[in-house]
């Protein structure tokens, strides 16, 4: 039987306190023991099931991380209070002083001004390459490297990471594979595909109501115990928790992951074929063109389809400003970033979500300024939008 992600989620069954179909919100900060000695093995880490403090644990948040664990088939995972909560946690445990890391070239900005501008202040170099170059990845490897990071799908590129790939030479040189998998939920399972932690930004197409942050880390029973451990976790020390009202929505929306991940896929998939066929430079995984769409092909979960988000070139900043502003007018979308919302989101990455990549490093990677990154929305006639879309890019000039 072919593995399918979603059933995992749905399958799970929680109860309310009071037999609610869904769970009861624990709106604790802490816990009572019945027992000093309970309370003192707990904070060993010795007394399964009882909760000691909501920096470290509370059920609502456990039961957000189980669901998100079966959905990536990890052994379990720990929420955070953000994507970037989750990234830093994990580097920071992964990595000590005079440790080095391999890194895609293009990732989210975030991302990359944490590992280029803030772990080198504690010992931790990054050297950054082209993801998609086997020969390359191997090469920045030295004796100091612990840690393989990428992006399943890149931001904002759409670089695809060879996981199988990566997966072996991590295997190789004893490094761990860690693997932001937030552009593809369901569409990529990373673990399957032998990575050694998934972490997703929440706030994104999980959630997907622009209204919650949150991050997520999924890897081993061992290394989650490790980021929660009260005397050497990150996750519990560095304090990037989960808030446990927003957890609880979180899950809600979860359930309905699986069916929104299919619409998302279905509409970029018809803009992204008919904007290439009208001449528009375009960048989405499902085209044959993608440069990466075999090895995207090879590692898909096939009913989930190849995501959300493409990207086309409207030739410069100014022609790109100028359509999105006409398309928001329109009400095709929000001029906005982040990803996953119902309705489309578009942005110029490269004065955004991309900003902290000095411009010459931008331009290396081919990330131009008239570049507009999309999230596309859950649109129920999909047509109707296209061409609206290209009215406008035909009144901006971009056509």
């Amino acid at each position: 039987m072919a593995f399918k992600p979603a059933n995992h989620i749905q399958d799970l069954q929680y109860f309310g306190e009071f037999g609610g179909v869904n769970p009861s919100i624990s709106d604790s900060s802490t816990y009572t023991f019945l027992s000093a000695k309970t309370m003192f093995d707990t904070f060993e880490g010795n007394a399964d099931g009882c909760y000691l403090y909501s920096r470290h644990s509370s059920p609502s948040n456990l039961y957000l991380g189980q669901a998100l664990a079966a959905m990536e088939g990890t052994e379990t995972a720990n929420v955070t209070a953000s994507g970037m909560g989750a990234i830093t946690g994990v580097i920071m445990q992964l990595c000590k002083a005079n440790d080095h890391i391999v890194c895609s070239r293009t990732i989210y900005g975030g991302t990359y001004a944490f590992l280029k501008k803030f772990t080198p202040s504690f010992g931790i170099e990054t050297s950054f390459v082209d993801i998609t170059n086997l020969d390359a990845v191997e090469a920045a490897i030295n004796n100091k490297t612990k840690v393989l990071y990428c992006e399943s799908v890149s931001n904002p590129l759409l670089e695809v990471a060879d996981l199988k790939a990566l997966a072996a030479l991590a295997k190789k040189h004893n490094l761990k594979l860690v693997v932001d998998n937030t552009f593809s939920p369901l569409s990529i399972s990373p673990q399957h595909l032998g990575a050694d932690v998934t972490i997703h930004s929440l706030t994104k197409f999980i959630n997907g109501s622009s209204d919650t942050v949150g991050g997520v880390v999924c890897g081993t029973q061992d290394f989650i115990n490790e980021l929660r451990d009260v005397n050497t976790g990150a996750c519990m020390l560095l304090g990037s928790t989960m808030d446990s009202m927003r957890a609880s929505s979180i899950l809600k929306n979860l359930r309905t992951l699986h069916i929104r991940i299919q619409q998302h896929s279905k509409n970029a998939l018809y803009l992204a074929e008919r904007f290439e066929q009208i001449g528009l430079k375009t960048v989405y995984p499902g085209l044959p063109s993608h440069p990466s769409h075999h090895v995207y092909k090879s590692m898909l979960n096939e009913e989930y389809g190849y995501g959300g988000m493409l990207t086309i070139d409207a030739g410069n900043i100014s022609k790109a400003n100028e359509l999105m502003e006409l398309m928001q007018n329109k009400n095709l979308g929000y001029l906005a970033v982040s990803l996953g919302f119902y309705k489309t989101l578009f942005s110029a990455p490269g004065s955004s979500t991309s900003s902290e990549i000095p411009e010459e490093e931008q331009k290396e990677m081919g990330l131009s300024d008239g570049l507009i990154r999309f999230s596309i929305g859950l649109d129920a006639d999909i047509a109707r939008t296209y061409d609206t879309m290209v009215e406008c890019m035909e009144e901006v000039g971009v056509l």
